[in-house]
């Protein structure tokens, strides 16, 4: 006889095409066996169950396509342990699963990581960590004059040989790059990844709004990081933010942490974008769940004080924001509803880096990549393809 998991029920279920009120999700094997409402349940091979109350709420396990590190690890580190701990760190918050984001760095350390992070792909998950879905290539192929915290010195022009050789180096698990499209040969990058399946994003970039146009005909599909370190809105030149209000083919990060982008700025972009194309990010880095002080960002000394990590005075050198406060923040200043938040930090995630199959959403079949809010969207319990491997403390 089969001997399910595990059954957690009498809760509020935001699935892929309904939301039950008072329901129940069977898990076996790290998938999700089956979903429906209390009045169908049944006790037949249960081996356990977690039993609560509807003011809980069961999400889709957050997905994070932007970020550097968290809890004293960076990607740049080029280390398994490192790796290892971001793995182990990030479901605390609700994330499930990420593609790992390096930065512009001189070509013999990005090669070194890129190596070592694709290895680790293949060969060295855990069960009961999030998974690595692949790399995030931020820079080095991007526009000096929109550097922002990307060291200068390292930035090279696009180069498609080199990156041809990155994905061999990688073990093909570059997932998507930020590149600026205008430079000479960035065109020909965008249709190098467009042709290798491989998500093009238009970032750190001067583009004007027609530069953007070329380049989504290219076969770009993706802004990062909104507002930040591009060309922005202007009333008698679109750019790249304009572009991204207004190109139906472009999905968008955001850093909603009210630093990056201001509430009302972010409440803009979601009624003017909506949920189907929004993507929350966090673009954290090593410095996250950590104390505030001095940390390092790509050789670069970065101060963390009260949520803003700064490399001087003016320049914001990524972020401590968690998924758990991007869910919570988006909800807060925009008013949209939990299936929106849901569909943008999982949902179109997933989609957008091909997983959609076995992530993004909780259906029958999927990966039982699972967050148990509070009423206060308080992460309460994560798991992972079935393991319990985050519980708050009541």
């Amino acid at each position: 006889m089969i001997r399910l998991a595990l059954v957690i029920k009498d809760i509020t279920i935001y699935a892929e095409d309904e939301t039950l009120q008072s329901g129940f999700i069977k898990i076996q094997e790290g998938k999700i066996q089956e979903i429906g409402s209390m009045k169908d349940y049944s006790l037949v091979n249960v081996d356990h169950e977690i039993s609560l109350s509807e003011d809980y709420k069961m999400v889709p396990g957050f997905i994070d396509l932007h970020i550097h590190g968290v809890n004293g690890s960076d990607t740049m580190d080029g280390t398994n342990s490192s790796l290892l701990n971001m793995a182990a760190t990030l479901p605390k918050e609700g994330t499930t699963s990420f593609i790992a984001t390096t930065m512009t760095q001189e070509i013999s350390l990005l090669e070194k990581v890129l190596k070592n992070t694709g290895e680790f792909i293949h060969s060295h998950q855990q069960k009961g960590h999030a998974e690595i879905l692949g790399i995030h290539l931020e820079g080095p192929f991007i526009h000096s004059k929109m550097a922002g915290a990307q060291p200068i010195h390292h930035i090279i022009p696009p180069d498609v040989n080199l990156l041809t050789s990155w994905l061999d180096l990688s073990k093909n698990t570059i997932r998507l790059v930020t590149s600026a499209p205008e430079l000479p040969g960035g065109l020909e990058l965008v249709k190098l990844l467009a042709r290798r399946g491989i998500v093009s994003s238009i970032g750190h970039s001067i583009a004007n709004y027609n530069e953007v146009l070329e380049s989504i005909q290219a076969g770009a599909t993706h802004i990062t990081h909104l507002f930040n370190q591009m060309r922005g809105l202007h009333h008698r030149e679109p750019g790249v933010v304009g572009s991204a209000f207004l190109q139906k083919d472009l999905m968008v990060e955001l850093i909603v942490d009210g630093i990056h982008v201001s509430p009302e700025m972010v409440k803009l972009s979601y009624q003017q974008i909506t949920a189907d194309r929004l993507i929350l990010i966090t673009d954290s880095i090593r410095a996250k769940g950590l104390s505030n002080g001095e940390y390092d960002l790509g050789g670069q000394k970065v101060f963390v004080n009260n949520g803003r990590a700064l490399l001087n005075e003016h320049t914001l050198a990524g972020s401590v924001l968690s998924m758990s406060d991007a869910f919570k923040n988006i909800i807060e200043y925009t008013g949209c509803s939990i299936e929106e938040a849901v569909q943008m930090s999982s949902t179109n995630p997933a989609k957008q880096v091909g997983v959609l199959d076995r992530k993004g959403t909780i259906k029958e079949g999927k990966d039982a990549d699972l967050v148990l809010l509070n009423q206060s969207n308080d992460v309460m319990m994560t798991f992972c393809k079935g393991h319990l491997v985050y519980e708050a403390k009541q």
